[in-house]
């Protein structure tokens, strides 16, 4: 008897063919929008329910259902002003970048290396639902010439970028990604060795909640990061209480490999909330 094996979900959205019917979203009664001023930055969000869009009521994620990602997390607005103080401090310059951000929810952090140049921008969430009701409209909202937020024609965004959306587990998004390390005997990182291959920024905010998901997620990162001078920004909590991760956790994963190499950006003790870290990681 033969064993049943489950279907994957991986889903591609807004290549370079039939973009207008790639970039179609869930039809939703309404999605209310609010302005996030960051610094200066004022970026255009969205607001869906988690009820019409998963048919959960006041859930901020269930464990391989719904991944947490129609909530706008501390950590994403933290990324978003650490990428401004970077490029401020002259340690970051994202013209002409592959961007890829992982875990991406409302996508602000992409959304934001966008508007300051990046060529390249992926989008990657679990759920291809939070892709279509939530990340793709922030992107329209934030990038369309006329402040058309509901439209789906990449013709008229204010920017020359390339704009994808990928969904599915961190174990095989991969397979669909197309900026990624294919040769299994170099996912070590060697020095010399497909270098020009690859994303320049990886980011993620509260991605590493999930101790079973750390493995994963340091794998998906070691074949799709620039081998020359990748950098990943990653903003997180230093505990997840109740689920047993967090940046530290992480970080852990990272120097036991010995491949990569971390720093601490910032630190964010606000007193509203678990102490949150900004660390970059680089090979």
């Amino acid at each position: 008897m033969r064993k049943k094996q489950n279907k994957k979900r991986l889903f591609s959205f807004g290549g370079l063919e039939n973009k207008e019917n790639d970039l179609r979203f869930h039809h939703l009664s309404h999605i209310q929008w609010t302005l996030v001023n960051l610094s200066g930055r004022t970026l255009l969000k969205g607001r869906v329910s988690t009820q019409e869009v998963f048919h959960l009521s006041n859930s901020d994620l269930v464990p391989g259902k719904y991944e947490g990602g129609l909530k706008l997390w501390e950590g994403s607005l933290d990324l978003v002003k650490t990428l401004q103080s970077e490029i401020q401090d002259g340690q970051l310059l994202l013209t002409g970048k592959r961007v890829l951000e992982l875990g991406c929810g409302h996508g602000l952090p992409g959304i934001f290396t966008g508007l300051e140049g990046a060529a390249v921008i992926h989008f990657q969430d679990f759920n291809a639902e939070v892709l279509r009701c939530l990340t793709i409209p922030n992107v329209n909202a934030n990038l369309l010439k006329k402040s058309q937020p509901l439209a789906t024609d990449v013709s008229g965004w204010n920017t020359d970028a390339e704009f994808r959306f990928f969904a599915g587990d961190w174990s095989e998004v991969y397979q669909i990604l197309p900026y990624v390390h294919t040769n299994k005997k170099d996912h070590n990182c060697s020095p010399g060795l497909g270098q020009s291959v690859g994303y320049d920024v990886i980011l993620m905010a509260e991605t590493v909640y999930s101790i079973s998901a750390l493995p994963h997620l340091y794998e998906l990162i070691k074949k799709c990061l620039n081998r020359l001078n990748g950098v990943v920004y990653m903003a997180a909590k230093k505990h997840y209480f109740g689920v047993g991760g967090g940046s530290r956790r992480f970080l852990s994963v990272v120097d036991k490999d010995g491949v990569m190499e971390a720093s601490l950006v910032s630190e964010v003790a606000d007193g509203s909330s678990n102490v949150r870290e900004k660390p970059s990681t680089y090979l």
